[in-house]
């Protein structure tokens, strides 16, 4: 696939999986975006953007300031999860095809201090995806605390437990994609347990699940490492 392919039946297929759940309008696009830059297109952000604008939501510039910033939230937590690089690439390519109108100049971090507010919002963020796995999932870095103070300080406290634009199930469905378009089995075992734990239904998860599959084939992305959620949910 080269990235001048048009994704749009992506989307719309993608759109139409998601209205068949619990997970609502606004949550398929963030499975897209991702997939897409989790995966090997970051640059196709853009493509999702003016999909979503011609949209009859989005018709006005404050609607349009509201949609990037969930998307950039997004990418924001994304950072956390696949590196900085991508997620650079993916808004430097939507902030191409924006109109001036349309532009949001908000800064949602501006005054984040990594002080013991930070380690409690984290933690607590932690503990709701890990509930009685917390303490073991932590120990297994004990022997590497960078990662244990890494996880707590920052992938959780600075970017996770945010929650000025997208709320818990926005949050995770970023996260399990993310992780899930990686072929990464551990981890999206934990985040497949961690979204049912916060009140997805089976359903919803394997929505999710499905829609990665569908960018991933898109994108020709090979995962064939992920647990299913049936075999997950004996850990639930």
């Amino acid at each position: 696939m080269s990235s001048s392919t048009n994704p749009g039946a992506l989307f719309t297929s993608l759109e139409q999986t998601f209205a068949q759940t619990a997970l609502g309008s606004s949550r398929w696009y963030l499975v897209a975006l991702a997939a897409l830059v989790g995966g090997t297109e970051p640059l196709l952000a853009d493509q999702l953007y003016l999909h979503l604008i011609s949209k009859p939501e989005f018709q006005t510039p404050a609607t349009r300031q509201a949609l990037i910033r969930r998307l950039r939230e997004a990418l924001v937590k994304l950072i956390s999860i696949i590196g900085v690089c991508k997620p650079i690439e993916a808004i430097l390519s939507i902030s191409k095809v924006e109109r001036e109108e349309d532009r949001d100049y908000t800064f949602s971090r501006e005054n984040w201090k990594a002080d013991q507010a930070n380690h409690d919002r984290g933690l607590d963020w932690l503990q709701k995806i890990y509930k009685g796995n917390t303490d073991d999932t932590l120990a297994l870095f004990n022997a590497h605390r960078d990662f244990q103070w890494i996880s707590t300080e920052i992938t959780y406290g600075l970017y996770l437990s945010d929650r000025s634009v997208l709320d818990d199930w926005d949050t995770e469905v970023v996260v399990l994609a993310g992780i899930a378009i990686q072929n990464l089995p551990l981890e999206t075992h934990w985040h497949i347990r961690g979204a049912r734990r916060i009140g997805f239904g089976i359903e919803d998860v394997k929505a999710v699940l499905e829609g990665v599959k569908q960018a991933g084939g898109f994108m020709e992305v090979k995962l064939n490492r992920l647990p299913s959620v049936e075999e997950v949910e004996k850990d639930v």
